[in-house]
């Protein structure tokens, strides 16, 4: 399959997976020239950020090179064959390390593919590599692991956001032309809003999480992370779908994502969720900017934009982060039993805190979602999509603080509590070129119509055409120190009572973590406060479930 002669193969890395599969159907790009492309790029510019953990050289070029044959003899699959894509490196890859970017699974190989990775090779798509993440899409940036922390390729000295970290970076850097990543609070849209690109929570249950290191079974979601919205609407389409293996699966029918892309947003009802980056996460004064010029683009697109209002951020935090971190410890609690020093310090930081948090919590959380979820419905009939602030600027690497995770609220954790579809893309840049981004929400199962407005604003606006500059031979950047614990400023009596729950558990914690987890009980007893307390009897949990039919 010969090359297009117009593309030099210093350009190949920066195609989209829309031109690419373009160029691939129409037997103009080789499969195994854009596979090679992509290889040479991660070989001269990963050591300096850091991205993929494991590169599978050989087995992308065998895939490349079936997919060349095969689209050569006719059966060409659809748009992401012969395409190259990298994974987080929680997504089980069969005979292929999967580690979680933790000591605790440096040699873990499993035998089996998670099912989003299986229906990519369906798909005829190319595996490059395995991507770092944040200590089992959890713990991070950390400095005490295996394997060094990605770097934001728009500045090495910044954080990518987490914690699908190398999935944002390498995307970014055209060291692939999409990634999967996971999102339980976060996880997608962070990094994607960091590094420019576009990134999709799917509605959950629409992407099987089969096979995917489990964060927070209630939370997570798994998703495409690319370059622009049509590509994530063609990765979308390969992985979404009912899976037998995931109990959270949903039995729908999956919709044609690219059908309506352009169908634009005239007439289209969007609401404003001004008061989550006014109020609730206060932004800088460079984010407020770029999203007023945002909007201004989708009322000139023809959008009817209007102010709305959800709870306050604190109150999904405290529903997401209580639920979500007692699922997590009750995953890892073996391990860390026998291997507690393995972990890295921000993983501890974390997971710990669940430690502080009662089965009563754990209830009250639960029934405190189901009243969310059902709060969201008038919204989803007044308006089509609501929009607000997405993560960013990025930080600089060495800036992070542990407490951080539970002292601040999120502008990204309401809609892992509600569940339905939310993208972030780039809206603009800091005058030191770090990008800005914008969230677009949806109902349940409208990822199609999210799509369709990211695309409109996307085609309207010149940020796609700018990526960041590396520089070939750059030195890598010294990891930061590991920060020191928190200073706690609880009582004697307090800290007994925190030592008591550790022993009880079987836990003997180096007094560094100790230290970190007495800084984070007050953050906890305050958190837990916003789940309120006055329930009936007959309040339901978000927990209950069906049997199918017969």
């Amino acid at each position: 399959m010969p090359d297009d002669a117009a593309i030099s193969s210093t350009e190949l890395h920066y195609l989209s997976i829309t031109e690419a599969s373009r160029l691939i159907q129409q037997r103009r790009l080789s499969p195994v020239a854009l596979t090679q492309a992509f290889l040479d790029r991660i070989e001269t510019f990963d050591p300096q950020l850091n991205a993929y953990l494991l590169v599978t050289a050989e087995r992308a070029l065998e895939q490349a090179r079936e997919a060349e044959a095969e689209i050569a003899a006719g059966r060409y699959r659809g748009p992401m064959h012969g395409i190259p894509f990298a994974l987080k490196d929680i997504y089980c890859t069969a005979g292929i390390r999967t580690t979680g970017h933790s000591r605790t699974r440096m040699d873990y190989v499993p035998g089996f593919d998670a099912t989003t990775v299986t229906k990519l090779y369906q798909n005829g798509a190319v595996l490059l590599g395995k991507l770092s993440t944040h200590e089992f899409a959890h713990g991070g940036p950390s400095f005490d692991l295996p394997w060094p922390a990605a770097r934001n390729p728009w500045n090495r000295e910044h954080f990518t956001g987490g914690s699908s970290s190398g999935s944002g970076a390498s995307v970014a850097a055209g060291l692939a032309p999409g990634s999967l990543g996971s999102d339980t609070g976060g996880s997608i849209r962070n990094p994607s809003a960091l590094c420019g690109l576009v990134g999709l929570k799917p509605t959950y249950g629409l992407v099987s999480r089969s096979g995917v290191y489990t964060n927070s079974f209630s939370f997570d979601h798994a998703g495409p992370m690319t370059w622009t919205v049509e590509d994530c609407a063609i990765m979308l389409q390969a992985i979404a779908g009912h899976d037998q293996r995931d109990p959270a699966s949903a039995p729908r029918a999956v919709p044609d994502y690219r059908a309506e892309l352009g169908a634009g947003v005239k007439g289209l009802r969007i609401g404003v969720l001004r008061h989550l980056y006014e109020e609730d996460v206060p932004v800088a004064a460079s984010v407020k900017a770029a999203l007023e010029q945002a909007y201004d683009v989708l009322r000139r697109l023809g959008a009817i934009i209007e102010d709305v209002r959800i709870r306050p951020a604190s109150d999904y935090h405290a529903v997401k982060i209580t639920g979500a971190e007692s699922e997590l410890f009750a995953v890892h609690e073996p391990v860390l039993r026998k291997r507690l020093n393995d972990f890295g310090a921000d993983f501890l930081g974390r997971a710990l805190g669940a430690l502080l948090i009662s089965g009563p919590d754990y209830m009250q959380a639960s029934r405190q979602r189901r009243a969310m979820i059902a709060e969201m419905a008038p919204l989803y009939e007044r308006f089509d999509v609501l929009v607000t602030a997405g993560p960013g600027p990025a930080a600089r690497l060495d800036a992070w603080r542990t407490l951080n995770f539970w002292k601040n609220n999120s502008v990204t954790t309401p809609f892992n509590v509600t569940g339905g579809p939310a993208l972030v893309q780039c809206i603009g840049f800091t005058d030191d070129g770090l990008p800005l981004s914008m969230q677009v929400v949806g109902r349940p199962f409208a990822d199609a119509m999210v799509l369709r407005v990211a695309k409109a604003y996307e085609d309207a606006t010149p940020w796609k055409s700018r990526r960041p500059v590396l520089q070939a031979g750059a030195t890598p950047l010294p990891a930061p120190p590991v920060p020191p614990p928190a200073k706690a400023e609880i009582s004697q009596f307090r800290r007994d009572e925190i030592a008591v729950l550790c022993k009880r558990r079987g836990l003997t914690l180096p007094e560094k973590h100790f230290e970190q987890l007495c800084a984070t009980a007050p953050y906890v007893e305050e958190m837990v406060g916003h789940l309120g307390r006055v329930w009936e009897f007959y309040d339901e949990p978000a927990s209950v479930f069906q049997f199918g039919g017969p």
